[in-house]
């Protein structure tokens, strides 16, 4: 008599690709439920570029007097690029608490999909985020001069810089614990981005304060973005301010060729 062949009752385990499609369906059905933290981030960036627009913009000097409402939205993109971090740091830390990770661990789950996902999250939540900037800084005046293909390449350098912010969020999140820790993440956002040329000419700095801003990786992007759109910037004789297009595509490589093995490999200790 024939013995019968075992039959392996364990569910197929689908490829990362489609448990990251998953589970960033995963994400955005929470934004469709519960609108009110997308709402509130998009309301706190336009009261911001509102603010500067129309309480600051009259003490700034614009170099060779161009129009400050074109100088300020290039940096006011890139900000909040970076206000982002908290964002994904927040997101991480949430699922870590509440057991969602180890559960998705547990599960027949491609092993970094979690990961992955919360990347393209956050980015399609940047996206969102910049279209509404956009429009934001054309209702106060600002204009791109540089033509559509110019513009596009700038709207890809500032999701590009969020892509590899991202990582450094999912990072940040996966180590740090409590709300303490998170409140310092947010509280080291605005250093980040106010110790750049996104506002301030590094010139005008101490030469040491100056040398960090100039070589910030947000400084490369608002620069960047500020030529490509036609938008008035500060200059500069550095070398950093010379090669601000090459630094813009350089510094988010090197921090995801960073941030992205720490990530994972973070992601793999979890729970030893």
């Amino acid at each position: 008599m024939a013995t019968p062949t075992a039959v392996d009752l364990t569910p197929a385990r689908p490829g990362t690709l489609t448990d990251s499609a998953t589970l960033v369906w995963r994400g955005l059905a929470r934004w469709r439920r519960d609108p009110g933290p997308l709402v509130a981030s998009l309301g706190f960036n336009i009261l911001i570029v509102l603010i500067f627009a129309y309480l600051f913009g009259g003490a700034m000097q614009v170099p060779d007097g161009g129009s400050y409402r074109e100088f300020l939205m290039p940096g006011m993109f890139v900000m909040t690029m970076v206000f982002g971090i908290s964002l994904t740091t927040i997101a991480i830390a949430d699922d870590l608490e509440r057991g969602v990770t180890d559960r998705l661990r547990s599960m027949p789950v491609a092993p970094f999909a979690p990961l992955v996902a919360r990347a393209v999250t956050d980015l399609l939540f940047a996206l969102v985020t910049l279209a509404t900037l956009l429009v934001t800084g054309l209702a106060v005046g600002w204009r791109a001069h540089g033509g559509a293909g110019t513009a596009l390449g700038a709207v890809g350098l500032i999701l590009l810089l969020r892509f590899a912010l991202v990582w450094v969020g999912i990072y940040l999140g996966l180590v740090t614990r409590g709300q303490t820790a998170v409140v310092a993440v947010q509280t080291l956002e605005f250093p980040l981005g106010f110790l750049s040329n996104a506002f301030v000419a590094p010139s005008t700095m101490p030469s040491w304060l100056g040398a960090v801003a100039a070589w910030n990786p947000l400084s490369a992007t608002v620069g960047a973005t500020r030529e490509l759109f036609g938008n008035p910037g500060w200059g500069g004789d550095s070398w950093a301010a010379q090669h601000h297009l090459w630094l813009a595509v350089a510094w988010p490589i090197a921090l995801v060729a960073v941030f992205l093995p720490l990530s994972v490999a973070r992601y793999r200790r979890l729970g030893r």
